[in-house]
């Protein structure tokens, strides 16, 4: 048995078929003997891939295992198909074997210093255990470890790096040993020297990113993933700080006031940007098409941020697309995205593993 995809298939960059079916679970381009049981109209894009979201976490750190299938599904549910999940205090693998649950790529748990990150998020130890302790969830990881690489001191009243740029460069190092590639939250700027020198392979949030960081992001081909809907918060934080931290306040509005020049500047430059929503903590679940948009507002074209959104994206964490004989995962719509991003947040049939879900 087989179904038809009617549509125009958007397999990657300047590759759109004509049209599709899936036999086996798998995506073909031949026309199959088996009959033809059901036909799915529409743009048929490669499942979206959100490569900065948290399955497992909430506001109060940890969940249990009914509310992390319940995010993942969400997340499904709006068309997002493969997850890079960058960080969670939760075990989430038993994910793995739930057949219509998104496929997620684990950075295990996300590493802090003690009182200088959100509470039972992370992982929290002292600076010289930075090394030992990438490597060792570089091991528990599906080759990704995440750090926070600054936060609010209170005693100085503003954002400070959390790593000196020797240890953080050795931890970089020994994640590296392990076969892992690091990315880093960074909001303020004193953060990104230190990341790039490094060896840092990807860089969450990116607030603080000054024009000689952009241009080193671009020569080595570091991604930057702005997480405008987390950045739509900087205001609020703003707020709360205003009295006790003066200075904090003033950076996060600033940041907040250039959020969409900021990720304009960086597309125009060459950065290779990713859509990641945040989600998980205080940001939903299943809003990958509300990231997109901002992206859109922010002035990068609608088809590059399909782009960015699904094939590039997968690419970048070594998934497959829509070639030939791979697993048909892909969401299909009644509009063309590239057209109106809009279209994104009203998927007409979403297929994973080659089922309707």
């Amino acid at each position: 048995m087989a179904i038809r995809l009617s549509g125009p298939v958007l397999a990657g960059d300047g590759d759109v078929r004509d049209g599709a079916w899936v036999v086996d679970g798998r995506i073909t381009y031949r026309e199959p003997a088996a009959p033809v049981t059901a036909t799915l109209d529409g743009v048929v894009v490669p499942g979206l891939v959100d490569v900065h979201c948290h399955v497992g976490l909430d506001s109060g750190g940890e969940v249990d295992r009914d509310l992390a299938l319940k995010q993942a599904m969400v997340d499904r549910d709006a068309g997002t198909l493969l997850i890079r999940d960058a960080g969670s205090p939760t075990d989430t693998r038993f994910l793995d074997a739930v057949a219509d649950a998104p496929r997620i790529v684990r950075a295990a748990r996300f590493i802090a210093r003690p009182k200088r990150y959100l509470r039972y998020y992370a992982r929290e130890i002292e600076v010289s255990d930075l090394p030992a302790v990438m490597a060792e969830e570089a091991r528990k990881s599906d080759g990704w470890v995440k750090i926070i690489a600054d936060w609010i001191d209170r005693d100085a009243g503003d954002l400070t790096p959390l790593w000196p740029a020797d240890v953080l460069a050795e931890g970089i190092a020994a994640a590296h040993e392990q076969g892992a590639r690091v990315t880093a939250h960074t909001f303020a700027t004193e953060a990104a020297d230190a990341l790039l020198d490094g060896g840092i392979d990807c860089i969450e949030h990116g607030t603080g990113l000054q024009p000689e960081h952009v241009e080193e992001c671009v020569r080595r081909g570091i991604p930057v993933v702005p997480t405008l809907l987390q950045v739509a918060n900087f205001e609020g934080y703003a707020e709360q700080g205003a009295e006790k931290f003066p200075a904090y306040s003033a950076r996060m509005r600033a940041m907040h006031e250039r959020r969409f020049a900021h990720v304009r500047a960086m597309h125009e430059a060459g950065v290779p940007l990713l859509v990641g929503t945040d989600a998980g903590g205080t940001i939903g679940h299943g809003v990958l098409p509300d990231e997109a948009a901002l992206l859109v507002e922010a002035g990068i074209p609608a088809d590059e941020v399909v782009a960015i959104a699904s094939w590039r994206a997968r690419a970048f964490l070594g998934a497959p697309v829509l070639e030939e004989g791979e697993p048909a995962d892909l969401v299909v719509y009644a509009a063309d995205p590239r057209v109106d991003i809009a279209a994104l947040a009203s998927p007409r049939h979403v297929m994973l593993r080659g089922a309707l879900v």
